[in-house]
């Protein structure tokens, strides 16, 4: 238990790094945003990562598309922005189980895409609504801004670029 306890952070520490403050522009780190608690509850994440060793990762239906229900790359919008997550050919459903068919989406701000079967990070670039959410409202500083949208499977495991849409967008300075 404590060797796939020390696996499990050691994968979580190399995540961490990789999605660490390089990548971040001096935009995002003024960006202020909704804490989503509420999105983590109910779940035991190292229960979860014990699980995601022992399973592999489910399997993507056919004709499965992600989109964002009211945005669209090149938008300029105003902060705060609601932000609708959609998916067609999967069901959203919480985190803490494994189910076929399934998942649960996760907003990552001004970074790339996670890659297949890797957990995806929790941090403020990395917005989990493992309680099933399917919309949020965030707040972005003016400028330009990516946005993707990434499912991932009951164990927050990403389904790689197939299951993720990323856009451009623009927020204008308040008025």
């Amino acid at each position: 238990m404590k060797k796939i306890i020390n696996i499990s952070m050691s994968v979580a520490i190399i995540t961490l790094f990789a999605c660490g403050s390089e990548t971040q522009n001096e935009s995002t780190e003024e960006m202020v945003m909704e804490e989503s608690t509420e999105s983590h509850e109910g779940h035991d994440h190292a229960d979860m990562e014990e699980a995601a060793e022992e399973s592999g990762l489910l399997s993507i239906p056919e004709n499965t598309v992600i989109s964002f229900g009211n945005i669209q790359d090149g938008d300029m919008v105003q902060s705060p922005l609601k932000i609708e997550m959609n998916i067609e050919g999967m069901k959203v459903h919480p985190a803490g189980e494994l189910l076929e068919g399934t998942g649960h989406h996760h907003l990552i701000i001004d970074n790339p895409p996670v890659e297949t079967g890797i957990a995806v990070p929790a941090d403020k670039n990395h917005i989990h609504f493992g309680g099933g959410q399917t919309e949020t409202e965030i707040e972005l500083t003016p400028g330009t801004h990516t946005l993707t949208l990434q499912f991932a499977d009951g164990l927050h495991r990403s389904y790689g670029e197939a299951l993720s849409l990323t856009i451009t967008i623009e927020v204008a300075p308040a008025e």
